[in-house]
């Protein structure tokens, strides 16, 4: 049966927390004795909930039931069924994967092991904002532009109706200061 630790009941250590720790929690994998006391040393720690199951089974139904920041799995483990460490980390999502061999590590290795990997992940996080703000501006930027392009070809054929050159109009006019802003927004970025 899975054990868990809620960060309720575990507040943070004083200046260890990240600034901006996940709230998703930890999971640990491991069937060492001693296992639930690490977990409780990670919680309070890192403020975050640490569940620590001790199978394969209980860890991928634990995947299934929620989202972790990081999946934690004792080498030992990895190493007594081929194929453990691949399933558990396949279904671990966007979870930053941990293995670590609990016989030879103790609390403090497991707590600066998990300190690093927070960090990578939001390391790691910011980075793909930051790729996805940039795709997102650059197809905007494109089709911005092609609306512009477009109204103003539009305007320039006499064939078209006055009511239809207002709105032609408009819409040049509101792409046109879109664009304004996309530029003013990436001088100030």
């Amino acid at each position: 049966m899975p054990k868990s630790l809620s960060s309720e009941h575990a507040a943070p250590a004083r200046g260890n927390k990240p600034a901006s720790a996940p709230a998703n929690g930890i999971l640990l994998i491991t069937g060492i004795l001693g296992a639930e006391n690490c977990a409780a040393v990670v919680s309070k720690q890192f403020g975050l909930a640490v569940e620590s199951v001790s199978s394969r089974k209980d860890a991928l139904a634990a995947l299934r039931r929620r989202a972790y920041s990081i999946v934690v799995l004792d080498t030992s483990m990895a190493e007594a069924v081929a194929g453990d460490a691949d399933a558990i980390f396949k279904h671990s999502g966007l979870a930053m994967p941990l293995e670590i061999n609990f016989a030879i590590s103790g609390c403090g290795r497991l707590v600066r092991e998990v300190r690093a990997a927070l960090g990578r992940r939001q390391l790691e996080q910011a980075a793909a904002e930051r790729a996805a703000a940039t795709s997102l501006e650059s197809n905007l930027r494109d089709t911005v532009a092609g609306l512009l392009l477009q109204s103003q070809l539009a305007l320039a054929d006499p064939s078209v109706p006055p009511q239809l050159a207002d709105k032609l109009k408009l819409m040049a006019e509101l792409a046109g200061s879109l664009r304004k802003k996309l530029d003013t927004a990436n001088i100030s970025a």
